[in-house]
């Protein structure tokens, strides 16, 4: 398939119009790469966190086993000497019993306070190591998020200039009576015709020559043109039939019907060159026999 390219417009204003909507076209790919990108990123970067999530909880593990077990021999002294102590007490008479009994207490206390001491830094330890987690997490979803949300808007906005070109799209009357149909000018109104999902289109670039192109299950052979009036002549031909659509004007519908389809096909040329001519062929999306 050849490069579509825009035909000339008329005006200054329309002359604006174009390469601007031909910018809404290439943004909203642009976008649409960009959004399938940051996924895959946002995906490498989740695969990372979790890496992270686990590797912080196994250290987290280690050092509260570490922990524990520093814990654990810091009170079974405590309670080797708790107990000596009672039975220094029990085995003591007189003022050497007050003492010991004095010295059990002392070091109970000095158990409970520790069991006490132990216990709160366990749980500081815990409460910063998951804080931390939950801060990195909550940053980097943050950061996701307000991509996303920026790659939504960059689409919200193109999606309202094809909207717009859409509406902009005249409908204009073919050469089969009583018939009109929707007509792309240009490149960027060809696309917002696909957009809409109506009709098949084939675009095409022909040259004069000696033999015919196939355009869809079509073909066409450009016979003659008049690049300064924008008028051409080609020869169709469609269920083996030949006809010579004469002197046709740009953006002009030339309609005619086929035995499989119901509605009618749809040649448009854009541009008029010398011995060449660029446009499309609209097809129905539903092929039947016409009754």
């Amino acid at each position: 398939m050849n490069e579509y390219t825009p035909a000339p417009t008329g005006g200054g204003g329309s002359d604006i119009k174009v390469p601007i909507l031909i910018g809404a076209v290439v943004a909203l790919l642009g976008a649409n790469i960009y959004l399938y990108t940051q996924i895959d990123h946002l995906k490498g970067d989740l695969a990372d966190f979790r890496k992270n999530v686990a590797t912080e909880v196994s250290s987290l593990r280690e050092n509260s086993a570490v922990s524990t077990q520093t814990a654990r021999r810091s009170l079974t002294s405590l309670k080797d000497e708790l107990e000596a102590a009672r039975r220094q007490a029990s085995m003591a008479v007189g003022q050497a019993k007050v003492e010991a009994l004095k010295h059990a207490d002392e070091v109970t206390k000095r158990l409970a306070a520790e069991q006490t001491r132990q216990t709160q830094a366990v749980k500081s330890e815990l409460t910063a190591s998951l804080s931390d987690v939950e801060k990195t997490a909550t940053s980097r979803i943050g950061e996701v998020s307000t991509n996303v949300d920026a790659v939504k808007t960059e689409l919200g906005s193109t999606k309202s200039e094809l909207d717009k070109t859409i509406t902009d799209l005249k409908r204009v009357r073919g050469d089969l009576d009583g018939t009109s149909s929707l007509v792309a000018t240009n490149g960027t109104e060809l696309q917002a015709l696909k957009k809409l999902g109506e009709r098949n289109y084939f675009e095409f670039n022909i040259s004069k020559s000696k033999d015919a192109k196939r355009v869809g299950d079509v073909t066409l052979l450009l016979k003659k043109t008049d690049q300064k009036r924008n008028k051409f002549t080609v020869e169709l031909t469609a269920d083996d039939k030949k006809v010579e659509k004469k002197d046709k004007n740009i953006n002009e519908p030339i309609q005619f019907y086929v035995s499989k389809a119901r509605q009618p096909y749809e040649i448009v040329v854009n541009e008029v060159r010398k011995d060449q001519i660029i446009g499309y062929l609209a097809t129905p999306k539903v092929q039947a026999t016409r009754n």
